[in-house]
């Protein structure tokens, strides 16, 4: 079985704050860590109402600080939101604070919509120069050459994993090119991860980082001791995909009885599409999907998340995914 590993979008929920998103986080994090998952990722998201971790270096420093183990990092940095530099002396501090556990996944969407990418100075064509800004960030943790006029300081001679994340054959085909591990989104964006995973192997080139593909896939796990207590949980998830999708985002909703049976036909197949990879259900339901999601898959890691809204039941649903894990193995 693969290694597992968490994504946390530090979620607000409907009726809390982001002082106590980032609490739960922390102790996500640390209950994580015990239960033995590899690394632990935030990401980068603006102006969502439902998201805590907008400053995710700032978020990475907080749970890397609480904990002692857990690689812990980003999943990913919306580079053309950002300088090279800055990102790279970001880094390049939270890896000489935590040294041999800071993970740098990057992405080139902006995370956000047109009106919150204006506010970030960001341009429609920034995501043009993702290659060269990831080249750039890269050069900055090389050791430093005499005469260089540019450092990051820190950042200069640290070694930190770099990933590429995507959703669409860009990703994969350039992190392919860069000999770079691959993480897809397939827990939000599913419709072509067979294809970029296929291309991600057949074109890689082994680079000084990596000397193999390295696949990382999302996947939505929703474990609880009944099937119906899980199907219930998962319905806080649908709900905030339709409110996003139709321009209503806000803070994670409460679970609701029987809420796909609210929706038309056409909204139900797209959520369904949208959510294919999620596992739903019992312990051994969850062990089941699991196994036969990296039997067909073949990732090499699993990045599980759980937008659960009550905070226990979400700390039980990763225990539940742990143990699933185990006991496949």
């Amino acid at each position: 079985m693969p290694r597992l590993s968490v994504l946390d979008l530090s979620p607000i929920i409907a009726g809390g704050t982001a002082a106590d998103s980032l609490r739960n986080t922390l102790d996500l994090a640390r209950h994580a860590e015990r239960l033995g998952y590899t690394r632990y990722w935030l990401a980068e998201h603006h102006g969502i109402p439902g998201v805590a971790s907008a400053a995710t270096a700032v978020v990475i420093g907080h749970v890397a600080g609480g904990t002692s183990t857990i690689r812990v990092g980003a999943g990913g940095i919306m580079l053309p939101n950002h300088a090279p530099l800055v990102i790279a002396e970001q880094f390049g501090t939270l890896a000489s604070l935590y040294p041999g556990r800071i993970d740098l996944g990057l992405g080139r969407a902006p995370g956000s919509d047109q009106a919150v990418m204006r506010a970030l100075r960001r341009t429609e064509s920034a995501a043009d120069s993702f290659p060269n800004d990831v080249a750039e960030l890269m050069s900055y943790f090389e050791a430093p050459i005499p005469g260089q006029l540019v450092q990051a300081v820190p950042g200069a001679g640290i070694d930190v994993p770099i990933w590429i994340l995507g959703s669409s054959l860009f990703g994969a085909q350039l992190a392919a090119a860069m000999g770079l591990p691959f993480a897809f989104a397939s827990h939000f964006a599913p419709r072509m991860m067979t294809q970029a995973i296929r291309t991600y192997r057949e074109t890689f080139r082994p680079s000084e980082r990596l000397d193999a593909p390295y696949v990382m896939l999302g996947v939505n796990v929703f474990a609880a001791e009944t099937d119906a207590e899980a199907h219930r949980l998962f319905t806080s998830l649908q709900q905030a995909f339709v409110n996003l999708r139709t321009g209503r985002p806000g803070p994670l909703p409460p679970p609701m009885e029987d809420y796909e049976h609210t929706l038309s036909p056409m909204a139900q197949a797209a959520l369904r599409e949208m959510l294919s990879c999620t596992i739903v259900g019992t312990p051994e339901i969850v062990r089941r999907g699991l196994r036969d999601f990296a039997s067909a898959t073949g990732a090499d890691e699993l990045m599980v998340t759980s937008q659960i809204f009550d905070h226990a039941a979400r700390l039980r649903s990763y225990e539940i995914t742990a143990q699933a894990i185990s006991d496949a193995a």
